[in-house]
């Protein structure tokens, strides 16, 4: 979440940059802003009244020294009386915390001074291209049709087996979408320097509030419910991505300068709802409900974040350079950017049989946004206590790639030719049928 101190030093400052990203009533902030001056003023009551209960404790020492017992009694009234005014405005402040913090927690993060303004995808920037779109003979097909020809997907069972959205890998397909993910784990570990995790597939709710997640897509989660107990529904839910338990591995703790930075890699498979989404239920890889992923979290010092930010995406970039597929980079504008994202780098690959590019990675930097929101911070050398930058980024997902790849390297009897980097992981250089 958002700094309050800032909100409150720079209060027009706040706003400015929130209306670059397309809010356009910040009637929240002046609610904030309130109920945070409200909070203020009773701490200081509290704080008086303190002082006042500490001076009363020493006159009653001196009356009992002085054996003036009655008169004792009388100021023991009077201290209790103002521990009791303590207690109510303490309930007061809590009430107060609690409606300040869940207002704080809708708000997104400011973008960087470095992201374009704009209002959506239109205004993005594209800052990079690397490689050529693939030169066909023949008209290229969709990755359906070669998936159906090859036998590598079958979408009609797996859609009987969860419903549309998603799908039933098969033969070739699963092994070649298993072999994506070890090449990727593979690459990132040995030669980025990720330490890999296997994280949960669930987590709880404090860890969605803690990337961003909750309260903002909650409609877009699978949230369960443990056998028939319906208490437990909500407590925990199906990950939307590996960042929601791998950044969250450090939250409420105080790590040492020293430790920093942390490089993890993560396989995971995404399941997001996406409640209302365009082209869910319809055929295909494109936008489904559950996807394969392997993300790279980065926590570091605010000093360094944005180097390292490039770094992420050059991570990122390898997969599709050793791939051999035609891609660009997008920066994102401020209206299109995600909820805690400072500045963000989207990586589009090129998918021949769809005539268009397909984002397979978001390269973000959340600043501190996210450590607040988990309460992570770090020591440094002169033992003060600061929160880090959190950074993220797909190295890369999938079902998209899937399908750049198998649409790149058909042939025109509706093979698939390997890229050399996966023929070891799949004993093979061509997938026919």
């Amino acid at each position: 979440m958002l700094d309050i101190k800032l909100i409150r030093e720079k209060t027009d400052f706040v706003k400015e940059r929130l209306l670059t990203r397309g809010i356009n009533d910040l009637t929240v902030i002046d609610e904030i802003c309130t109920l945070d001056e409200k909070r203020r003023k009773l701490i200081g009551e509290v704080e008086k009244l303190k002082s006042e209960r500490n001076k009363t404790a020493k006159e009653i020492g001196a009356l009992i020294g002085q054996k003036r017992f009655e008169e004792a009694e009388s100021k023991k009234t009077e201290s209790k009386g103002i521990g009791d005014k303590i207690s109510q405005i303490d309930v007061e402040i809590f009430k107060i915390e609690s409606e300040r913090d869940a207002l704080l927690l809708q708000i997104p993060n400011l973008p960087h001074s470095s992201v374009p303004i704009g209002k959506d995808s239109s205004q993005n920037v594209v800052i990079k291209e690397w490689g050529e779109k693939p030169k066909f003979s023949f008209k290229p097909k969709s990755h359906i049709e070669l998936c159906e020809h090859l036998d590598l997907i079958d979408f009609q069972r797996g859609a009987k087996l969860a419903g549309s959205g998603f799908v039933l890998y098969k033969n070739w397909g699963a092994r070649l979408e298993r072999a994506l993910i070890n090449f990727m784990l593979n690459l990132h570990t040995t030669q980025h320097n990720y330490v890999e995790v296997s994280p949960p597939y669930m987590v709880n709710r404090n860890c969605m509030i803690g990337v961003g997640q909750f309260p903002k897509f909650q409609d877009q989660a699978y949230i369960v419910q443990e056998g028939l107990d319906s208490e437990t529904l909500g407590k925990l839910c199906l990950i939307p991505t590996a960042e929601a338990p791998v950044a969250n591995i450090h939250r409420e703790e105080i790590l040492k300068e020293s430790q920093l930075p942390i490089y993890y890699c993560a396989y995971s498979p995404c399941f997001r709802a996406e409640a209302g989404a365009a082209g869910v239920g319809t055929r295909g890889l494109i936008r489904v409900h559950q996807f394969d992923k392997v993300e790279l979290i980065k926590i570091v010092t605010p000093e360094t974040g944005y180097d390292e930010h490039e770094k992420l995406l050059a991570d990122a970039e390898k997969v599709l350079q050793l791939l051999g597929l035609h891609y660009r980079v997008m920066l994102l504008c401020s209206g299109d950017m995600g909820f805690a994202s400072a500045k963000t780098y989207d990586i589009e690959v090129w998918a021949p049989g769809q005539g268009t590019y397909l984002e397979v990675s978001s390269c973000s930097n959340c600043e501190d946004f996210q450590a607040r929101r988990m309460n992570l911070r770090y020591k440094t050398s002169k033992g003060e206590n600061r929160l880090p930058h959190i950074l993220n980024g797909s190295g890369t997902a999938l079902a998209r790639l899937f399908v750049a790849l198998v649409e790149t390297y058909q042939t025109e009897d509706g093979s698939i030719q390997i890229p050399e980097i996966l023929q070891n992981f799949l004993q093979t250089n061509l997938i026919r049928k």
